[in-house]
């Protein structure tokens, strides 16, 4: 019996050594490539299109499309198989958002497919992808996760095909973390850079503010007093023994205003009588018996001058009793501050006691401390806003200013200062109190600012 050897086209062909060798060489050299073109991509972008497009070349799939992970979780589609551009609110995108972001973990390569997937995810797969997927992780050099790329065909995925990307991924990582890198370095340069920028606009804004001209001014108390009062004085030195008129009364000219104690006054006037009266009786004696003896009538002339002194003394009481009730020099505003202040209180000649006063005659007394004067002269403007209505400033003018300072009751040395107001304003009360804004030369704004630093340190330094 002899075997008939079955004809050619019945015997399965398969692939020779030489062809099976041309296959591995050609999918060595694709893997290469592939290699090559990753490690020289300039942008991410560029990366994922060429992960998405390019690796067909090595392997068969039907969609592709590269993710990229948040640093803060969740990501972002890189890029999409067939498309110059992923949009990112696209229903596919966000389909594949949601489904790496629970099951794209950079553990290692894993295939997908709905019964790896929860019910929702599994649900909507048949719309968006083939049924057999493919997760490639990339994890850069230094373990950060990248991100991944998903690969989807209707096939199953051999073991070989697994292997070659296994082997391309960790290229496309490389490739990745570099970009990445660079990016931040990039990203970190322009920043510093926009910042030695920034620092710079800001720095020569404040040159240019610090040179913007203003005007320089200090503050003071002030207080609103007559500009041109007549002072009521005591006459003699006594006791003051009650007020005739209240603190602010308006008065009329003769008016009275207070009266001194009498009491002293009319002692010594009885006093002043009776030693005068003493010596008429003993000038009266003398003279009769001067006309019988001559040494009598050479103290004549002594006892005459006696009784003249004590006739002048009286006469002097009683003009003293005369002038005991103060009256008003002329019609005006008493101004004093409270009438128990004085009451039985002693003064002496020519102490004051109270002001007349023009009402509507006012001007500004204000009172610069040492520490904070500024050069100024008379005609400097001055604002005041008063302490019952600081809301509304009033303008004055400076007319006069001392050069020596003096020293207050609070203890701080201030240079006295007087304005005037200026025409077209309401009128003022007197002793109305307030803040005083004192403008004085033209400057610039660093100085304005840092002018009593300024000053501290040349006094340390002594310079």
């Amino acid at each position: 019996m002899r075997v008939v050897p079955p004809a050619s086209e019945d015997i399965p062909q398969r692939p020779d050594a030489a062809e099976l060798a041309n296959r591995q060489l050609f999918g060595l050299t694709a893997l290469l490539q592939l290699q090559k073109r990753a490690r020289h991509a300039r942008s991410e972008q560029e990366l994922g299109f060429l992960m998405v497009n390019d690796t067909f070349g090595l392997v068969r799939y039907r969609q592709a499309l590269a993710w990229q992970r948040a640093e803060r979780g969740g990501g972002a589609v890189l890029a999409v198989s067939g498309l110059s551009s992923a949009d990112a609110d696209s229903p596919y995108a966000r389909y594949a958002c949601r489904l790496l972001s629970a099951h794209g973990d950079p553990a290692g390569i894993k295939t997908l497919t709905t019964a790896d997937l929860p019910e929702d995810l599994a649900a909507e797969w048949p719309d968006y992808l083939p049924a057999h997927g493919l997760w490639l992780p990339l994890t850069a050099p230094d373990d950060r996760p990248l991100g991944g790329l998903l690969l989807a065909r209707e096939e199953p995925w051999a073991d070989g095909e697994r292997v070659l990307l296994e082997n391309l991924g960790d290229a496309y990582a490389h490739a990745w973390g570099g970009l990445v890198k660079q990016q931040r370095r990039w990203h970190r340069d322009a920043a510093r850079l926009k910042s030695l920028r920034t620092l710079g606009y800001v720095a020569a804004g404040l040159i240019a503010l610090s040179l913007f001209p203003v005007r320089l001014s200090a503050l003071a108390p002030a207080e609103v007093i007559p500009r041109d009062p007549t002072v009521v004085r005591a006459p003699f030195d006594g006791v003051v023994d009650k007020f005739l008129v209240t603190p602010n009364q308006p008065v009329t000219l003769d008016q009275p205003l207070f009266q001194l104690d009498p009491v002293r006054l009319q002692n010594r006037l009885d006093v002043a009588q009776a030693t005068m009266e003493a010596a008429e009786a003993e000038y009266r004696q003398t003279a009769q018996q001067a006309v019988f003896d001559e040494k009598a009538k050479g103290q004549l002339v002594v006892l005459q001058g006696k009784r003249d002194q004590a006739m002048a003394e009286v006469t002097y009481v009683q003009d003293l009793l005369k002038r005991i009730v103060v009256h008003a020099p002329r019609a005006g505003l008493a101004v004093f501050a409270d009438v128990n202040d004085w009451i039985g209180r002693p003064v002496t000649q020519g102490e004051r006691i109270l002001m007349v006063a023009e009402p509507k005659d006012v001007e500004l007394e204000i009172k610069l401390p040492v520490a904070d004067a500024i050069a100024m002269d008379a005609g400097d403007p001055v604002s005041l806003f008063l302490n019952i209505d600081p809301q509304h400033p009033l303008d004055a003018t400076v007319r006069l200013t001392t050069y020596q300072p003096e020293v207050g009751t609070d203890g701080v040395a201030a240079y006295r200062l007087k304005a005037r107001f200026n025409d077209g304003q309401a009128p003022v009360r007197i002793g109305l109190q307030g803040t005083a804004k004192i403008y004085g030369e033209r400057t610039t704004l660093f100085y304005y600012l840092f002018r009593r630093p300024l000053a501290a340190l040349r006094q340390r330094l002594g310079v």
